[in-house]
């Protein structure tokens, strides 16, 4: 395997082209840190040597439990240089659930960083080679060889291993292979152009699609820069965007839910030089499209949809029409869609989505009976339900495991929460089915309102029974503040938490409403 079919080496054009450009303006740790990008080749060329160094060979896995700074992009694309699979783990697990990923994974080694996880030292005491970030890493990189070139791979050698699971069990390693995600810079670039002029924000988990493949691939393989932040906090965000003259961000839901609340801020600032935002990776409520664009109404605001296994299937139509709200928009160019009813046949108007790309994963490490469930004749089962209407966008539905029935009504909650969304004093909404001695189960929710504003759950629920059908209003409406929303890693909404946190704050029986 060459330089070129290697995704290590992804941005080797651009450091031909911009040796001593700005790259990345790293904010980890509360300073600055600017890198270039010929500085970020050498040090990508010294971990691959590194890495070599401790043994590993290709083929074989290194675990990352690193924070958002620049080292974790070092040894994320040094390790795959060097042949071998990073496996770049969420730092808000659980203790026992990264143990699980470091073993299941069968990781060689392990890029550590102690101030990324409290647990991150002990869970990794098991692998052999261990390398701590904030202590030994910088002297053993830059003590290194840096690689002279790349060992040969198969034409299908995976390149990372990223873990997904959601509420559907284990964690689960996605085999990610260095020809499909080449094939998808490229295609990104081919048809969404990034201009060298650009300057991106990251405030999401770099082990996240929504940062990785949203703005670091196509920023880094365009030239342009972006700035990293260590985390996400509303006013910090803002002001970031402002002082560093940012023209792109992207983001979940709760990033522009959160700042919205800071209206005053963002009067004050100067953020002129931003042109878009992308609001993805979760659902997304019309209204909170509309309420960034009325407090930012010189920019765009585009929703996105993707997973993990299988890119980005939809997007705004190349033929300049206008994506309606609440839609991600057409089939993209290059992607195979396919909609299936739950009898398994194909559909027009609305089932769960299929989707085939060379992006698409090869399968699950270890997990046969997950890739035969998920993968079927190269065709992914996003587990996701999708509707299309007559002009060929699409609108996400539900998860085919979300949906719930309530008395014989079948709901959705991203129904419900657009509903409780439009209501002038909701800020946050998120609903779960909770258990009903007549129903079988019925809608509930948290909802966070908007700063200064007062609303009770009774008046809540009242405005829903007279704006929505009425079989669907929340029975029962927990007000939380929006530090208790129940987040993952990847800052979406976790429902499972949701539905169990509602099932333990509602009545135990839980009246019926006409």
């Amino acid at each position: 395997m060459s330089r070129e079919s290697n995704l290590g080496y992804f941005f080797a054009d651009a450091v031909r082209r911009y040796p001593d450009k700005v790259a990345i303006i790293d904010l980890h740790g509360g300073r600055e840190r600017q890198v270039t990008y010929a500085q970020l080749d050498e040090r990508s060329d010294r971990v691959a040597g590194l890495v070599q160094s401790l043994g590993v060979k290709p083929g074989e896995r290194v675990g990352m439990i690193v924070g958002n700074r620049v080292e974790f992009l070092e040894i994320f694309f040094g390790t795959m240089r060097a042949g071998a699979i990073p496996v770049a783990i969420n730092t808000r697990l659980a203790r026992e659930t990264l143990k699980f990923i470091l073993e299941d994974a069968e990781c060689s080694a392990a890029f550590v960083d102690p101030d990324a996880h409290p647990d991150a030292e002990a869970v990794s005491a098991s692998v052999k080679q261990r390398i701590f970030v904030g202590r030994d890493y910088e002297q053993a990189r830059d003590g290194s060889e840096r690689l002279k070139e790349p060992p040969q791979l198969a034409a299908n050698a995976q390149a990372f291993q990223p873990y997904t699971s959601g509420s559907t069990g284990l964690p689960k390693g996605a085999i990610m292979t260095h020809a499909g995600m080449l094939w998808y810079v490229k295609y990104n670039q081919r048809y969404w152009p990034s201009t060298p002029d650009d300057r991106g924000l990251i405030a999401m988990p770099l082990f996240h699609k929504n940062a990785m493949r949203g703005t670091v691939k196509p920023l880094l393989y365009a030239g342009a820069s972006f700035v990293l932040m260590p985390a996400y906090e509303p006013r910090s965000y803002l002001e970031t965007l402002a002082k560093y003259r940012v023209t792109y961000s992207r983001g979940v839901a709760a990033v522009f839910t959160m700042f919205l609340q800071h209206r005053e801020l963002i009067e004050k600032l100067d953020l002129s030089a931003l042109k878009s935002f992308t609001i993805g990776s979760a659902v997304v409520a019309p209204e909170l499209m509309d309420k960034v664009l009325k407090a930012l109404p010189w920019i765009s605001v585009g929703e996105s949809y993707g997973c993990t296994e299988g890119g980005s299937p939809f997007r705004p139509p190349i033929d300049g029409r206008p994506t309606p709200r609440g839609s991600p928009g057409v089939q993209a160019p290059e992607y195979e869609v396919r909609l299936v009813g739950a009898d398994g046949t194909d559909r027009e108007d609305e089932g769960e989505l299929l989707i085939r790309s060379p992006y698409n994963c090869l399968g699950y490490h270890k997990r046969p009976e997950v890739t035969r469930d998920k993968l079927i004749d190269g065709w992914l089962r996003t587990g996701d339900v999708f509707r299309k209407d007559k002009d060929g966008f699409y609108y996400f539905k539900t998860r085919v495991d979300d949906m719930f029935s309530c008395g014989g009504e079948n709901i959705y909650p991203k129904e419900v929460e657009d509903l409780l969304f439009r209501h002038p004093a909701v800020a946050n909404a998120v609903v779960a089915p909770v258990p009903h001695a007549v129903k079988g189960y019925v809608p509930a929710a948290l909802v966070v309102l908007k700063r200064g504003v007062n609303a009770q759950a009774q008046s809540l629920k009242s405005w829903c029974l007279e704006n929505g059908p009425k079989y669907a209003h929340p029975r029962f409406i927990q007000i939380i503040e929006e530090s208790e929303l129940p987040l993952n890693g990847a800052g979406k909404i976790d429902r499972a938490l949701a539905r169990a946190r509602l099932a333990a704050l509602s009545p135990k029986e839980i009246r019926d409403r006409p």
